[in-house]
């Protein structure tokens, strides 16, 4: 099929627009060093709230996700020590279940809400079997590429490798399908990062009509599918 000059212009157009979202993001570590007090408090009859970040970003690049779900009447907690989050997926969910289990498991239970790679730990999180002792519900993903992303083959970063569709981390989280019941994955109409799109069989598949990777965790729709996630994912539960 041929590709017109029309199209191109349409992808860099978005490309740039996804990426100067995502420079304003970043910035916000300078300014969000730690979660606002708020936070903390919220409904005890409902789910905690777990952010969990892609990769190169803190989790203040999630914070308007927070700030909205706690809004909601959740309680937000974020896991420190992750860095950039570039480290192994196997290992980036180790660490965060031992940040789990350090503190009292919320009664309602805990939700992972998660950007890009964030929701690949967070699956490999709820395939283990203790996954349950740490009151984990479900997880909500937004552009998440649990299928992979072709464009990691020219990646030279390690961590960006790992979403290889036909690496080892891909292929193992691609095997735990018993999962996806306990997964909603919400992805804007286009991706310029995810090429195969973050639709999970036997999950529940939401596509916002936004454009961008990054963009598309300040849309109001984004939002919108996030909550109504959450609640699907604690009625699943009760």
């Amino acid at each position: 099929m041929a590709i017109s000059v029309a199209h191109v212009r349409g992808y860099l157009r978005w490309s740039l627009l996804d990426y100067l979202d995502a420079a304003g993001r970043q910035l916000r570590v300078l300014t969000r060093p730690k979660p606002p007090a708020s936070w903390s408090r919220g409904d005890l009859s409902k789910p905690t709230i777990v952010l969990m970040p892609g990769v190169y970003e803190h989790w203040s690049f999630m914070s308007s996700i927070g700030d909205t779900l706690n809004a909601a009447g959740h309680r937000v907690r974020v896991v420190h020590g992750l860095g950039a989050n570039i480290a192994h997926i196997p290992e980036t969910a180790a660490r965060v279940e031992r940040a789990l289990g350090r503190v009292p498991t919320p009664a309602a239970g805990q939700v992972v809400v998660a950007h890009s790679k964030g929701g690949l730990t967070g699956k490999w999180m709820l395939m283990r079997e203790d996954a349950e002792a740490l009151g984990l519900l479900g997880l909500v993903a937004i552009a998440t590429p649990f299928n992979g992303s072709s464009l990691a083959a020219y990646m030279v970063d390690p961590s960006l490798r790992e979403f290889d569709p036909v690496g080892p981390v891909i292929g193992h989280l691609t095997g735990g399908a018993s999962a996806n019941s306990r997964i909603v994955s919400v992805y804007p109409a286009f991706d310029p990062h995810v090429p195969e799109g973050s639709e999970l069989v036997g999950a529940v598949n939401e596509c916002v009509p936004v454009a961008g990777h990054f963009r598309v965790l300040g849309a109001p729709q984004t939002a919108a599918a996030v909550i109504a996630g959450i609640a699907h994912l604690a009625a699943q539960a009760a």
